[in-house]
């Protein structure tokens, strides 16, 4: 890899020595509407308590597991009132909002499916990127839980990246956690900071939350914010919470616990220079070479 490519030496252009940001944990129900409120008024709050960027979890406007209960509430872009509602918030309070991800009618697929999808809002309210998730949470749990999520939702099929207050940042969603090459590649693009919000089952939380987490701060040389759901939701499933913000040495400097709210962290830039300097992994990295079947 070439070392050009990596910022590893400085606080990055442009980006605050230290950004204050807010972390939403969620207990998001079947109504689109009340969980819009929810993000408008955290919105708000973020804002005077100074966080340049609120980060809210995975599927932060609708947690439904009933498809036929949730497809009339899963629209296209165009008309989600749940965006709009979220993109009048961030102009109205002239902060950045990263939207976990909302579910939406997905463009262009012949299966029907739909899109599990992150937004980046700027503070005119501007969508200025979107990421739609990659890996697709198909699983049977020893508790007896499956989830098949390729049968509603279609993968994506892009890495993206966005550059706003808190430098580079990465998006991934929840179950893209267990792919490394995803946030390798994520490295790769220099970025500061990668936000992986999720609605993590209490069983896999407990066993994996923390220790991927942790590394893939530590991989990708970057800070995580993590911003998850929480509690027993309306749908009936339980998620884990513990949202979390690390910084790039896997140090945990936010863990919001069990219970819905609003938290705060300090991203110290500087730090992320001190520990891209110290330890270049990004620099020192070489190809592997892979076998082909």
């Amino acid at each position: 890899m070439n070392a050009a490519h990596v910022n590893e030496t400085s606080v990055p252009p442009g980006v605050r020595a230290a950004v204050r940001v807010a972390v939403l944990q969620m207990t998001s129900g079947i109504d689109p509407a009340a969980n819009a409120a929810t993000i408008a008024e955290a919105l708000g709050k973020a804002a005077d308590e100074g966080a340049a960027m609120l980060f809210t979890p995975e599927m932060a406007g609708l947690l439904d597991r009933d498809r036929k209960r949730a497809a009339p509430h899963i629209l296209p872009e165009a008309s989600n009132p749940t965006l709009a509602t979220l993109r009048e918030a961030a102009a109205k309070h002239g902060t950045w909002l990263h939207v976990g991800s909302l579910p939406v009618r997905a463009e262009r697929d012949g299966e029907g499916r739909f899109a599990n999808r992150t937004f980046v809002i700027d503070p005119s309210g501007e969508i200025v990127a979107r990421y739609d998730k990659i890996h697709m949470f198909d699983v049977d749990l020893a508790t007896g839980e499956s989830w098949r999520e390729s049968a509603a939702y279609r993968p994506g099929e892009e890495v993206v990246t966005v550059d706003c207050p808190v430098g580079r940042l990465g998006l991934s969603i929840c179950y893209d956690l267990r792919f490394p090459a995803l946030f390798e590649e994520l490295g790769r693009r220099s970025c500061d900071v990668i936000a992986i919000p999720a609605a993590f089952t209490v069983p896999t939380g407990k066993a994996h939350w923390h220790l991927m987490q942790r590394a893939r701060a530590v991989e990708a040389s970057a800070f995580v914010i993590a911003p998850a759901q929480t509690g027993r939701h309306e749908d009936g499933r339980e998620t884990y919470g513990h949202s979390l913000v690390i910084d790039p040495w896997g140090q945990v400097i936010l863990d919001m616990g069990e219970e819905a709210g609003l938290g705060f962290a300090t991203l110290d830039m500087a730090r992320l220079a001190e520990v891209r300097r110290q330890l270049p992994s990004l620099v020192n990295k070489r190809d592997i070479p892979t076998s082909r079947p």
